[in-house]
């Protein structure tokens, strides 16, 4: 055969096999087959997978899935309303006095003691299968008593054969409170519930030289096992928002049984750990955990029984919300987490149809969406086409820029101070920080409320009146000539320091030094300099700025806060002075101090959601206004895209459970990837051809010059 055939048989081969290749580009080695699988990605290895340390968002994207507290969040209802999960029905609340007394009737709030809250959990829920559980014949635990030799031979959980499940009681609920409790397994709420469930703080200190499988035998007086589905824990006084605790992974039950087994030495150098390998009742399992490639839940084989919701909002069912009303959950059988450190390769496959779903990143921000004329944010044309869809949601979150009220300058309740913050209060604008920062995602803070939480109000009543007027039903920024009119009435004629007769210096802290960073700090100095304000970066590691915000060193500083749960007591706390971060060590990063908010605050923290408690929540954000501890920054602004077999999708910033819910339509992903895949031959085959040519004029090159050199 000579060349010439070789070559063409060999195109015509290539354009054969191309007739029937589809999807080669795709990620994927293994085969959906008839299974529902979600794909998803990750960025960084969750670093606890043990609910009482956990507190990470990347974390409860895993965890929530794993692991249930006794109560959730309803998916579909709003306002935010808590239902049982494992609990049976809602908990029992009963108030005492000092005495144990019950109280009854009309009880005022001084009269309350304590507060017991005593629930009960559903018969035959049972835990995911796990070697720790794993019996032999005779009963007895087969991996709780393991030999060097056994451990030597282990490289990961799957190398037990065995697994083992029994059914969750109350006593697992109560194992879990006792594991907060313990000082070894640092869990960051520990500070926060020493100061309400009784004897908590006791315990902690009773167990802090034992180990953990110690715990089992010791009791805390507050916390009780009443019988195998029913426990009670009591807290002081009252405190209304515990029951939100009640639905954070923080309160899921541990069965013992995980201690005595993970706490065998030899396990964890080997990362066979519970933030490793976390065993719960939800309705996956972690099947692998490979961090630097990919990490698999699959649905759990012992899930207990429950449906999907019957009702929900006006108008769920008309958005198909509905259509899988009292169906059982999940839905879906496997969920991938593909490690992704990039965003461009991440946004390039969920745009072929390799992820269902994806936040935007800045760079593909105008190739996703684009702004009306009235302001808001649609489609654009190419998402629309592959008929991808929008949800957005403003987050449960706050982003401000403190001023450390403990320094000589910009702290402290002097007129002089306080006319300064809000004068710097003005001239940052957020507006254009969101605009130029974030594509428009976020919205302008007018005080500590973001939109969803009780107290919050988008009404002219609701608007900072230090900052803006209210015009044409709206709010404007008030313009930066009455920023430096307040500057000379604090001293600061043209933001000179009467001091040293030049511009006045202000240090801004930051853990925020890569190159990345550079454009955000200069736009923060440019905000200042409106003012005639000198504004000095000091960029340090996040190690270094921490220390700095404990001991008081800082100035200035820009910090945010996730509302752990849907209440303004939540948000509320970050400014109240027994929670100030350098006298106290608590979440007052600011260490603002005012016995005007204190006392509000005391006062609507415990109360019910009613019409007296929305008029003290309005009374708080006034005298936070007037008194101007922070620059009050914005509400981020979620945006995510869907594609269209993605289905059950409703926003809810409380739930972290909600991948039960969802469905995927495999089949409509199928047909729509191989649409958006279909190789494209004409490109391979026009440079096979000019390889060929090359090829062919090379061999003639080859052939007359050795019969020249025959010659």
């Amino acid at each position: 055969m000579n060349i010439r055939t070789y070559i063409s048989q060999l195109i015509v081969l290539v354009v054969l096999m191309g007739c029937d290749v589809s999807q080669i580009n795709s990620p994927y080695i293994e085969e959906e087959g008839t299974s529902s699988v979600l794909y998803q990605s990750f960025s960084e290895r969750p670093k606890h997978l043990d609910p009482a340390t956990s507190y990470s968002e990347n974390e409860y994207a895993f965890i929530a899935q794993i692991y249930e507290p006794p109560f959730q969040y309803h998916y579909l209802k709003r306002p935010y309303q808590l239902t049982p999960l494992t609990a049976s029905k809602m908990p029992e609340i009963n108030y005492l006095d000092s005495q144990d007394n019950k109280l009854v009737g009309d009880v005022q709030d001084h009269d309350i003691a304590y507060t017991d809250y005593v629930i009960d959990i559903q018969s035959g829920i049972q835990f995911q299968p796990h070697p720790a559980l794993a019996k032999n014949a005779q009963g007895e635990y087969r991996y709780h008593h393991l030999s060097e030799t056994q451990i030597q031979d282990v490289k990961t959980l799957n190398d037990f054969v065995d697994t083992g499940s029994r059914e969750l009681t109350a006593e697992d609920y109560v194992h879990q409170i006792k594991r907060l409790a313990h000082p070894k397994i640092q869990s960051p709420i520990a500070e926060i519930m020493k100061n309400y469930i009784v004897g908590f703080d006791d315990f902690s200190k009773q167990v802090s030289s034992l180990q953990k499988t110690e715990l089992r035998n010791k009791s805390i007086s507050g916390v009780e096992v009443i019988g195998r589905y029913q426990y009670r824990i009591r807290i002081k006084g009252k405190y209304p928002q515990f029951i939100f605790w009640l639905a954070m992974p923080f309160f899921s039950p541990m069965p013992w049984e995980a201690d005595v087994f993970y706490e065998q030495a030899g396990l964890s150098n080997k990362n066979i750990t519970l933030d490793w390998y976390p065993i719960g009742t939800g309705p996956y399992l972690l099947a692998e955990n490979n961090p630097n490639r990919r990490m698999i839940l699959l649905k759990n084989p012992q899930f207990h029984t429950e449906l999907y919701p019957s009702e929900g909002e006006p108008g769920d069912k008309q958005n198909g919300l509905l259509a899988d009303a009292g169906k059982k959950l999940p839905f879906i059988d496997k969920v991938i987490f593909t490690l992704e450190k990039e965003t461009i390769p991440y946004w390039t496959k969920f745009l072929q149809g390799y992820y269902d779903a994806s936040g935007i990143a800045s760079d593909s921000f105008d190739q996703a969406i684009q702004f009306t004329g009235s302001g808001g944010a649609t489609l654009t044309d190419s998402m629309k086409e592959k008929e991808i869809k929008l949800q957005t949601l403003v987050e449960a979150s706050i982003f401000y820029m403190g001023f450390n009220m403990l320094d000589p300058i910009v702290g402290g309740d002097s007129e002089s101070a306080r006319k300064l913050r809000q004068a710097i209060s003005i001239a940052v604008d957020y507006e254009e920080f969101i605009s130029i920062f974030r594509n428009g995602r976020g919205v302008v803070a007018q005080g500590v409320i973001p939109p969803g939480i009780f107290g919050y109000t988008d009404t002219k009543a609701g608007i900072n009146p230090y900052n803006y007027d209210w015009i044409d039903n709206k709010a404007q920024r008030k313009k930066i000539e009455e920023a430096r009119h307040l500057m000379e009435e604090a001293g600061y004629l043209n933001g000179i320091d009467p001091k040293t007769k030049e511009a006045l210096i202000l240090y801004f802290d930051t853990a925020a030094v890569s190159v990345d960073d550079r454009p955000t700090m200069n736009w923060y100095r440019k905000q200042f300099e409106k003012l005639g304000i000198k504004l000095v970066v000091r960029g340090t590691d996040y190690n270094r700025f921490q220390e700095k915000m404990r001991n008081g060193n800082e100035q200035i500083f820009v910090w945010g806060w996730n509302a752990d749960y849907p209440d303004p007591e939540n948000l509320f706390f970050l400014l109240y002075g027994p929670n100030s971060k350098v006298k106290y060590g608590g979440e007052n990063a600011g260490n603002y101090q005012s016995a005007a908010f204190d006392k509000l605050f005391e006062k609507m923290r415990n109360m019910d959601n009613n019409e007296q408690r929305y008029q003290i929540i309005q009374e708080l954000q006034e005298v936070v206004r007037h008194d101007a501890p922070w620059v009050f920054g914005f509400h981020p602004k979620n945006f995510s895209l869907f594609h269209s077999w993605y289905s059950n999708l409703k926003p809810n910033v409380m739930a972290n459970n909600r991948l039960k819910y969802t469905r995927i339509d495999t089949l409509e992903r199928t047909e729509k990837r191989k649409h958006w895949n279909h190789p494209q031959w004409l490109p391979v085959i026009l440079t096979l051809l000019v390889f060929v040519c090359l090829l062919v004029s090379a061999i003639h090159a080859y052939r007359r010059s050795a019969k020249e050199t025959l010659q």
